[in-house]
């Protein structure tokens, strides 16, 4: 995929906004509550505002300072970049666009009241509610986590403290060391995101530690994404260093000797462990009942993402039950945001969303500090099916890791971060 290529798919639903920008005159005056300053939060926000003419009022709720992009997030961990580097501020929501942000997390939505409940007791009515509360990691499920030393077992699977924490015990690791690194069962936030990791630390270790090894614990029967390009990279760059099992389910862990236990396979002990516990929508999509999906995901009406559970409510990105071959991806949830901003400008003005909306993904991977590999989709709405399914002859798919590649992903990560918040 060429640059302008990946870069135009970006701004491509955009042409969303022509519809909704038709019908922004006609849109009354209404309050919309954004929860959740993610990539499919923070994207929702700003194109509430500007879709509108800035005629709705946009709140965003986000406990955070500021956005910490997971994507790119395992450079740290690789000691190519600083966390800084992948924290950005909010300023530009609430200075260029006219977003209300307030720093606080939702304690409770009252769905039939139309009105949020913060955790410091003020409240919020809203005639639209989006929710884009990422993920909930479920350490409850790892009883060891609970254990005295539990604290310092990370999943670093929101980027920010957890991913810092972790660099700092790679570093202080012996060389010769082991590095472990499980994956629960899919679904989980970004499929690919683990083998990346591995292939981030595993370059770390041919500089600074040569010795050690990088062990892959997943309780997926296979790589669950780009499984040949992580295979090719592992073989030619990392031969003898990454280590890979399928199917090891991982159900405690003794922190005391960091030993990790699986339901079927012998226990295995690392000297730094990197357990990624199962995952479900946020905790507020749950308790509000919108987890309709076997408890853990929110089902939505893909033509609006407003919840089935729940009217006037749009879920958004991580949290909810995904369609066919759809990732759960930054990218993606950025798509999300645009489509549903479009249809509730639309659906305020009194007039019907578009019929047949379209999503486009692309997804990087680095395979080492320079070199990326990618993933791209196109997702068309079914009427008959009522989901979203991906356009024949679509895709694309690396041929093999390039330095080119990851010029490619880091541009395309600067453009996602001025399209969400500049």
């Amino acid at each position: 995929m060429q640059r302008r290529e990946f870069l135009g798919a970006l701004a491509g639903t955009a042409l969303l906004g022509a519809q909704a920008a038709r019908a922004a005159a006609a849109t009354r005056a209404a309050k919309v509550v954004v929860v959740g300053g993610g990539y499919g939060g923070a994207t929702a926000a700003r194109y509430l505002r500007e879709w509108s003419g800035h005629g709705i009022e946009v709140t965003l709720v986000e406990p955070e300072a500021s956005f910490v992009s997971c994507p790119l997030s395992n450079h740290v961990l690789g000691g190519g970049k600083a966390i800084g580097d992948i924290t950005l501020s909010y300023d530009a929501l609430a200075a260029r666009h006219g977003v209300k942000v307030v720093r606080d997390h939702v304690g409770a939505i009252d769905a039939a009241r139309r009105v949020v409940r913060l955790g410091g007791g003020a409240t919020l009515p809203y005639d639209r509610l989006v929710l884009s509360p990422g993920v909930e990691v479920l350490s409850g499920e790892i009883p060891g986590l609970a254990q005295p030393g539990g604290e310092h077992i990370l999943h670093a699977w929101k980027a920010g403290a957890q991913t810092v924490a972790l660099r700092r015990q790679l570093e202080a690791m012996r060389d010769g060391g082991t590095f472990a690194i499980t994956i629960p069962l899919a679904p989980y936030r970004c499929p690919p995101g683990p083998y990346e990791r591995a292939c981030l630390v595993a370059d770390y270790f041919l500089r600074a530690k040569p010795r050690s090894k990088v062990l892959i614990l997943d309780a997926n029967p296979d790589i669950t994404s780009k499984g040949a390009l992580f295979r090719q990279a592992w073989a030619a760059r990392y031969p003898g260093m990454i280590e890979y099992r399928p199917q090891y389910n991982t159900v405690d862990v003794d922190p005391a000797t960091r030993t990790l236990k699986f339901d079927v396979q012998d226990d295995e002990r690392a000297d730094v462990i990197n357990l990624l516990p199962p995952q479900r929508a946020g905790a507020i999509a749950v308790a509000s009942g919108l987890a309709t999906a076997n408890g853990k995901w929110c089902e939505v009406d893909f033509l609006t993402f407003e919840a089935k559970a729940a009217a006037n409510i749009h879920v958004l990105g991580d949290a909810i039950q995904i369609a066919p071959l759809m990732p759960k991806s930054g990218h993606m949830a950025n798509q999300h945001g645009k489509v549903a901003a479009a249809a509730i400008v639309a659906l305020l003005a009194g007039r019907e969303p578009d019929p047949e909306p379209l999503y486009n993904n692309t997804c990087y991977s680095f395979t080492s500090a320079r070199e990326a590999i990618h993933i791209a989709s196109v997702h068309r709405y079914d009427a008959a099916q009522r989901t979203m399914l991906t356009v024949p002859g679509s895709g694309g798919l690396s041929p093999a890791p390039s330095a080119l590649e990851g010029s490619y992903a880091q541009a395309w990560a600067d453009a996602i971060w001025r399209d969400m918040l500049a």
